[in-house]
């Protein structure tokens, strides 16, 4: 790297022997609830975070206890795609070992909270029970392959998932550490002889993420993807894809050299090319990414430092393949759909909403119990969604009665609690667990909805869709820079409010107001809200609408964000 220092994390990486470090030595430790410090870089590899309480950090102070450490586990579940048993495999665990609930994440995976590391290991191993893994869940390695959340919708769906699952496949690490540590495999005598065929020894500078779409649904967010993959249909078969690149959602407030970027269009390919260009541009930003700084690591930094032409010709020459021009596709939302839904083989499949992806027992709305009801009957599939809901699937005519009856008893049926904007809702974790929230955030949004949902529905937009997205620090995991209203933690109480995004998930929100409360928000959105019901075009979105009054600069580049 020209001289420059490499960043602490990639000498954990290198003296690792492939992701070992101390981590089953920690384990043993109980006179301390966390891990090394080395060994919370090494463990994302394996699926888990370390994190403490936060609500109660200064009060364990002021008694000279260390925190109160628990971990994150995360799954790897490559398209969402689960069996009914598989789901109640999960249940059961979040039950004995985490904290009552499952998480269904934007990458349509789940993630435990909670779990105390004298249960970490069984936790990790009853997961591997369930027939599913943690393996790459985190860490500097291809995470969660994302695919469209109800490929039985179609032949070319089924065929898109089946891509995604390869992929993952392809792309997962081949250490046998993940096997050592947390299920009791045989232990290799040196791991000097093994090989990371892809990822070589210190793995990539950062995180990395693929998506499979079929237009015009971008559920994904494919543009926000490091790579993405867009279906090109023809006569109803799948003749190829369209690549796009560069994608990346995460920056540093006040660093202008950092900033969150849609993914540019390489060109096209046909479907056995996937797995060669996947892997050359996997191992081009291995290669070329940034080692000696994590706020530039990313792949939107190395095309952005090169040029998308120099990065589609090294893509093409360790590939051997030649981009096509790309084919034309159009999105028109990047939502969920609710409620029921038929396929091509006539299968029903009920769409769920899941406010900010948390599955558990609340009041009357018992989602946890709920699901456990509907898979102890349903005998099929359950799938996750990139908006952190899911799609109880497959379900026979004779099934769709009864499931009915058990949405309305657990008191989990969609139209009884979402309105049109909390539908179009995402938020991250943040507070308690997550180290980087500056804010609040799914604990906070529902209590913001309800406040804009009277404004909304004020002006005679209680019905409009809108998006709106939070978190509770700039990196972005619920994707609000691609929100139509996008709120991003700034400090207790206080957030950037983006504007102006693509409901589609094909531009990037600009920023309206920095450092802003409650009050500050809703006093910025009520004019805009009305102004909008009064002179938008006819089925004009709410951030087109923002951008063509010029409220707010259409943002061609991720760059220029902080231009605006």
């Amino acid at each position: 790297m020209n001289g420059q220092k490499l960043t602490e994390v990639e000498v954990i990486k290198a003296n690792s022997r492939h992701l070992r470090g101390t981590l089953a030595e920690g384990l043993l430790d109980p006179l301390t609830g966390a891990i090394a410090p080395s060994d919370t870089q090494l463990s994302k590899f394996h699926g888990t975070y370390q994190q403490d309480d936060r609500d109660i950090r200064s009060e364990r102070t002021r008694q000279k206890l260390e925190p109160a450490y628990s971990f994150m586990i995360r799954a790897r579940i490559p398209g969402g795609l689960l069996t009914t048993a598989q789901w109640l495999g999960l249940d059961r665990i979040a039950t004995e070992h985490a904290n009552q609930s499952i998480r269904l994440t934007t990458r349509q995976a789940i993630q435990y909270h909670g779990v105390v590391k004298r249960k970490l290991k069984q936790t990790i191993a009853d997961i591997n029970q369930a027939t599913l893994d943690t393996i790459a869940a985190c860490g500097d390695v291809n995470r969660n392959v994302m695919s469209p959340p109800l490929p039985a919708l179609s032949r070319v769906h089924r065929l898109v998932q089946q891509q995604a699952e390869v992929l993952s496949e392809h792309l997962m690490p081949k250490s046998r550490a993940y096997h050592e540590i947390w299920l009791d495999g045989e232990k290799v005598e040196s791991s000097e002889g093994e090989v990371e065929p892809i990822y070589g020894d210190t793995y990539l500078p950062r995180k990395f993420k693929v998506a499979f779409v079929v237009p015009p649904q971008n559920d994904v967010d494919v543009f926000s993807q490091d790579l993405g993959f867009i279906t090109v249909v023809k006569a109803g078969e799948v003749v190829g894809f369209n690549v796009c690149v560069g994608g990346g959602m995460g920056m540093t407030h006040g660093e202008t050299q950092t900033y969150p970027r849609l993914g540019d269009v390489l060109g096209f390919i046909e479907p056995d090319a996937v797995l060669a260009v996947a892997e050359a541009v996997v191992t081009t930003q291995r290669d070329h990414g940034d080692r000696t700084n994590r706020k530039h690591a990313r792949l939107k930094y190395t095309i952005d430092d090169r040029g998308v032409d120099w990065f589609r010709a090294e893509v093409e020459s360790r590939s051997g393949i030649r981009f096509a021009p790309a084919e034309k596709v159009a999105f028109v939302a990047n939502g969920d759909v609710y409620g029921w839904q038929k396929d091509d083989v006539g299968a029903w499949h009920y769409g769920l909403f899941v406010e900010n992806g948390r599955m558990k027992d609340d009041g009357k709305r018992r989602l946890l119990s709920g699901l456990r009801a509907i898979a102890g009957l349903h005998n099929s599939e359950i799938r996750l969604t990139p908006n952190q809901n899911l799609i109880i699937s497959k379900v026979s005519e004779a099934n769709k009665a009864r499931i009915d009856i058990l949405l309305d008893k657990y008191g989990i049926e969609n139209s009884a609690h979402a309105s049109s904007l909390r539908l179009n809702s995402m938020a991250c974790v943040a507070f308690p667990s997550c180290g980087l929230a500056m804010a609040e955030s799914e604990r906070y949004l529902p209590s913001l909805i309800d406040k804009l949902d009277a404004s909304l529905k004020g002006f005679g937009l209680a019905n409009e869709p809108i998006t709106i997205r939070m978190t509770g620090c700039p990196n972005g995991c619920a994707r609000p820079y691609i929100a139509e209203i996008g709120l991003v933690g700034k400090g207790p109480g206080r957030y950037t409010l983006f504007l102006g995004a693509g409901f589609a998930g094909d531009r990037l929100g600009a920023p309206y107001l920095d450092n802003a409360n409650e009050t500050e928000v809703l006093e910025a959105l009520n004019p805009l809200f009305a102004s909008f019901a009064s002179d938008r075009d006819d089925n004009e979105h709410f951030g087109d609408f923002l951008v063509r009054k010029a409220v707010v600069p259409k943002i061609t580049a991720g760059r220029l964000i902080h231009e605006s």
